[in-house]
Parts: C-alpha cells; structure tokens; sequence
C-alpha cells in the first residue's frame, strides 16, 4: 500500500509540475523567468521600505501614505509609457537606462530620508523610483514568443509566471518589513541588489528576447510606421477570414477597455478590502492575525496557479475568465456579512485558488486583443490601472472606515466587486469573439 501511494504521489506530481519543469529546461528560459522576478523584487518591497524608514526618521504616517501614493501613481503613469518604448526599441535598450535612473533614485531617496532632509527633496525623488521596466510584461512576452503556436504551452507558462509573481510578494512584503526595521538603508541595499543581479540575469539572455518593431522593421527594410500599418492590415485580413467578429486592429477595442477598467476595479476593492480587513481585525483585537489571513489568499492564490496551468483547457478562454473573475468578486463581496476574522480567511483560502487564474487568463486576454506588436504595452496597460485602483480603493475605503468602521469599509468593497463585474461584461461580445479566434500575435512577422 505505501509503494501505491508513493507512486501515485509521484504521477500526480509529474502531472502537476511536469509541464513546468519541461519549461524552464529549455534554453535559457529559467535564468530569465527567475532574473525578471528577482528583478522585480521593487514592486513589494518598495513601499513598505517607504512606510517604515519615514516613520521611523520623520515620524509621520501621513507623510509616509503620501510618498507611496506618488510612487504607487507615478508607477501606474510610467508602465505602459515604459511596454510602448519596449515594443518600439527592444527590452535591452530601453531597461538598461531605465534601472540606471532607479538606482540613482534609490540611493538619493534613502540618504534623504537617514539625513532627514526636507520633505519637499522626498516630494521631488520619490516619482523617480518609478522607473521600473515591466520584467513581468517583458517575461511573458517572452514566453509566447518562445512558444508560439503552442496553446498548452503558452497557457502553462503564464501560470509560472503566475506561481513566480506569487512568490514575490509572498516573500518580498515581509522581507522588507524584517528588514527596513532593521535599517532602511539595509533594506533599500537589499533591494538594489535584488535589481541589478535580476537585470543582468534577464538581459543577458539575448537568445530568447523577442524582436521589437525597430528590428522588423529593419529586416524588411521599411521604417517603423510603414511596419505597423502592415501589421493593421494582416489583422483586417484575419478578421475578414473569421466573419467580422473579435478583434478590430485597434489597440483600445471595447474588449480592451473593459479589461482595464475591470483591472482597474480589481486593484480598488482588493486593496480596500485589505485596509478593511486590519480595520477589522483591530475592532476584534486580533490585528496581529492580518498577516496570517493574507498569507492564507497569496498561498492559496499560488496553488491555484500551479493546477491551471498543469490541465490542458478545452473550456473557451472567455468562460474561464469570467468565470474567475465571478468567483473572486463574489467571494470578497461576501465580507461584509462575515462577524469573525477567521470566516474571511476561509473565504480567503477557497477564492483565493481562482485570483491568479484570473490574471493567467488576462494575460492571455491580451494575446487576443490588443495587436501583436504592442503586447508588452497592453500587459503594462493591465498593471498600470491595478496599481491605479488600488491607490484609489485604499483611499475611498480609508475614508469610510474612519466614519463607519470595518463594515463601512466593507461596504465600499461589496459596491466597487459589483461594479468592477459589471464593467467586464461591458466587452463580453469583443472578447467572446476575439477568443474563438486564431490568437494574433502568431501573426506572420
């Protein structure tokens, strides 16, 4: 019997990671996939660096919540600028500039802050740490350039960088706490690190990086605008072949919209329910049990990874989206009605396993809706307005918790999940459509 069981363990292991570890064997796929989340190391460790280090040398939360909105909103306005310049130039030319000037931020901003200098030089080098280069964007679209025309294998490798992403905030957020408490300059050394050691792993992977426009333009010998109104013409052509339906060639269709702003909708009512859930947990004297109901979603969030991308889909794209994205609004809306802190985290725990399917199949939204050569663009477009609603859901939420407690703050949640599935049935037709087709950034060079 243990010999049955152990071999059963170990089919259902293949069947789980099998498909992984066949993906990072390739060529030089596992030093960029592990170098772009290295490098991105920033995204959860930044703004809790921020929080803690001005805290503690200024002394001022509000000055602290002040400086994270301007990154957090600068972030959101840099990105997509940033995925343009990428699909336009090339991943190398545009990153290396880039980590050069949040380097330089960086190391400016943290001996501002231990030599407590004016707050208006914090003000001033704050929005310069927003030059990040999209590395998630950037992997994935490495990925489907490697894997073009191989669906399994596509849908497989968004889920690792799924599992990936989850790691990193798992791990970065309490890093960076245990860390800034020690030193903030320590913290940011860390981080610093952590982005020149992933940059150099990524960029030097040159094999696997994905012609930019300039370079196919050049290949056929023709400028870059005369590139992209070719590229306009084969996806009218394609669309003409499949009836008329899905995709339009044009970057911001109906179905692109309602992603963004659904996205958008995402980042609001999470981030307002995770304010709302401290609230709460402080109201119940049990604030120091957040940490552990927030770990309960990102675990189950990365198990969720790891099963979607290990079973071959034969559901259309469009159900399984809107199925997620049912489950996750849902489930969070349903907090309002929860009277102890350990029912959210069970609500946690069973929503939590459709959250990053619910990004894989974004992702992969993307690959159908928006033109092939502006894929890092429409991914940065996707980050750009979570961290735009996160900011703005934190705030609303922030306000009515100080009025009306927790339920106040739950209250905000429950109306902004609703909203945000309203929304995404506003493109139901486009990405309905677009899914059933051919997927455009297999498009002929």
């Amino acid at each position: 019997m243990p010999r049955q069981l152990k071999a059963a363990l170990v089919e259902a292991g293949h069947r789980v990671f099998g498909g992984y570890s066949a993906l990072l064997r390739l060529p030089h796929t596992a030093r960029f996939a592990v170098g772009s989340v290295i490098a991105s190391m920033p995204f959860p460790m930044v703004g809790m660096t921020i929080t803690i280090s001005v805290q503690h040398y200024y002394g001022s939360y509000s000055l602290a919540g002040a400086l994270t909105a301007i990154q957090a909103v600068a972030l959101a306005l840099v990105s997509p600028m940033l995925g343009k310049l990428v699909d336009k130039f090339g991943q190398r030319q545009v990153s290396i500039p880039t980590v050069l000037v949040w380097v330089v931020a960086a190391t400016v901003l943290i001996t501002a802050i231990t030599a407590h200098a004016p707050t208006w030089v914090l003000y001033l080098v704050t929005p310069f740490m927003a030059a990040i280069p999209p590395w998630g964007a950037m992997s994935r679209s490495r990925w489907t350039h490697l894997l073009r025309g191989d669906h399994r294998a596509t849908n497989q490798a968004l889920s690792l960088s799924g599992v990936f992403d989850e790691a990193m905030w798992v791990i970065g957020n309490p890093l960076a706490s245990i860390l800034a408490v020690i030193s903030g300059v320590l913290a940011f050394s860390f981080t610093g690190i952590c982005v020149l050691v992933g940059a150099l792993m990524f960029l030097s992977c040159r094999e696997t990086e994905p012609p930019s426009q300039t370079d196919m333009a050049r290949a056929q010998g023709i400028t870059r605008k005369e590139y992209r109104e070719r590229q306009a013409q084969q996806v009218a052509r394609l669309r003409a072949q499949e009836g008329g339906n899905g995709h339009s060639g044009a970057f911001w269709s109906a179905g692109m919209i309602a992603i963004c702003a659904t996205w958008f909708g995402l980042g609001a009512f999470q981030s307002a329910a995770s304010i709302s859930i401290i609230a709460f947990a402080t109201e119940q004297g049990m604030k120091q049990m957040t940490g552990f109901v927030f770990a309960c979603f990102s675990f189950s969030s990365l198990v969720g990874a790891l099963l979607y991308g290990a079973k071959n889909w034969t559901i259309p794209l469009w159900k399984r989206f809107y199925f997620c994205l049912l489950v996750v609004n849902l489930g969070i809306g349903t907090f309002m009605f929860a009277r102890n802190l350990w029912t959210i985290m069970v609500i946690y725990l069973i929503i939590g396993v459709c959250q990053a399917p619910t990004w894989i199949n974004g992702n992969q939204l993307m690959l159908h809706l928006v033109p092939p050569i502006r894929f890092t663009e429409g991914m940065a477009w996707l980050s750009a307005m979570n961290s735009i609603g996160s900011s703005a859901g934190s705030a609303v939420a922030g306000q009515f918790i100080d009025r009306y407690g927790s339920q106040g703050g739950f209250g905000v949640v429950t109306t902004l999940a609703l909203a945000s599935l309203a929304i995404a049935f506003v493109g139901f037709h486009q990405i309905r459509n677009s899914t059933e087709e051919p997927i455009l950034t297999e498009l002929p060079a």
